[in-house]
């Protein structure tokens, strides 16, 4: 089986007031030692000769590497993990860090799949948001991004913003849907520990849990309707645009992750690197640095990351743990059809239902305990 590949890329211009993923400023020398230092992990990973058929650069803001750190960090992927012309090469870009030329250059590499971080449509919320580009600059980088021939485009919409309606949502919808987009993920504002939101959160103007409910069901309604069906809690795609990278973490396939904050399933479990961009440039055997999690992909695990998906939990999953899916699938169905579905042994939950995952999740979970003793 292929795994997929994770860098991470911990740059940015400068911190918004909602993210908690690792970020640091950018500078060119530190980007540079940073890329040595992911070329490096790369040829020294421990796990053979694994092959992956999926790429993706996160962040931080990747595009801020430029096309010659990129190139030659997809280059050594590409050599050392097989990655074909059937690959999916992912990199995520701010709209304000997107230049025609970079996005070209990039096209040119190899890279097939871009994901912008849009957020909003609306300027009042993005500036809201502490985001350094307008509705305009958002435009004006998807259609570069597919004039140079970047065909699948995928999009950013935060629900739950300071300020945020359904009239501007629907606006925000209208917005994505309307540009060459194939993929959207659509995920709701969550005020972490530590970030500038959570010291003001007082003074947020942002829409309480019911209207946040209602929101998200608005939005899934109105993205199927544009032909962006849902295939996750939170993302969207037209026909055959979900992220086929992101699928093996909801379906517990393998992945393997480089750098500070980056996590893997490989192995003999699940591991992490700590939140340390010097550590990870100054250490020569990065793997040393992991920090083991257990082994991972049991059936609770598998219960938890499948019911994130439309295409749900299949009860077969049980069979080589000896459970009778019969008492799970009756506490499915005691939910009702407006939360849980089944169909032929598979349990997904509706989009009412995923608003109440974790309860639900939760549940089931305690169920197959209770199967277990």
């Amino acid at each position: 089986m292929f795994i997929g590949l994770y860098l991470h890329i911990p740059f940015c211009r400068a911190k918004c007031p909602y993210c908690d993923f690792y970020s640091v400023p950018f500078s060119d020398d530190m980007a540079d030692a940073y890329t040595s230092a992911l070329l490096r992990a790369m040829e020294t990973q421990p796990f053979g000769g694994i092959r992956a058929d999926t790429l993706y650069l996160g962040g931080g803001t990747p595009s801020l590497m430029g096309a010659k750190r990129l190139d030659s960090l997809l280059g050594k992927a590409a050599r050392l993990f097989g990655l074909g012309a059937d690959s999916e090469i992912t990199f995520e870009a701010n709209p304000d860090s997107a230049e025609p030329e970079l996005l070209s250059e990039l096209r040119g590499c190899g890279f097939n799949r871009i994901s912008f971080g849009v957020q909003s449509a609306n300027d009042r919320e993005l500036e809201a948001l502490g985001r350094r580009h307008n509705s305009a600059q958002a435009r004006d980088a998807v259609l570069a991004a597919h004039a140079v021939g970047f065909e699948n485009i995928s999009a950013d919409l935060m629900l739950g913003i300071p300020h945020q309606t359904v009239e501007s949502l629907g606006q925000s919808i209208d917005f994505l849907t309307g540009l060459p987009i194939r993929h959207i993920s659509a995920y709701m504002l969550k005020i972490e520990p530590g970030t500038g939101f959570s010291a003001v959160l007082d003074e947020l103007s942002i829409p309480d849990e019911d209207e946040e409910a209602s929101l998200y069901l608005w939005c899934v309604e109105n993205l199927q309707s544009a032909g962006f069906a849902q295939y996750e809690v939170s993302n969207f795609a037209v026909d055959g645009a979900a992220c086929r990278h992101n699928l093996k973490y909801w379906r517990c396939e393998r992945y393997l992750g480089l750098g500070p904050s980056a996590h893997s399933f490989m192995g003999d479990g699940r591991f992490s690197f700590g939140r340390d961009l010097g550590a990870f440039i100054d250490t020569a055997d990065v793997f040393s640095l992991i920090r083991r999690e257990g082994e991972g992909g049991g059936i609770d695990e598998q219960l938890m990351l499948r019911l994130r998906l439309c295409e749900g939990f299949d009860t077969k999953l049980l069979e080589p743990y000896g459970i009778d899916p019969l008492p799970l699938l009756k506490k499915a169905g005691a939910m009702g059809h407006e939360l849980c579905q089944i169909n032929n042994g598979v349990i997904s939950l509706t989009a009412k239902g995923f608003l109440l995952s974790n309860p639900i999740t939760a549940e089931f979970m305690g169920q197959i305990k209770k199967l277990f003793t």
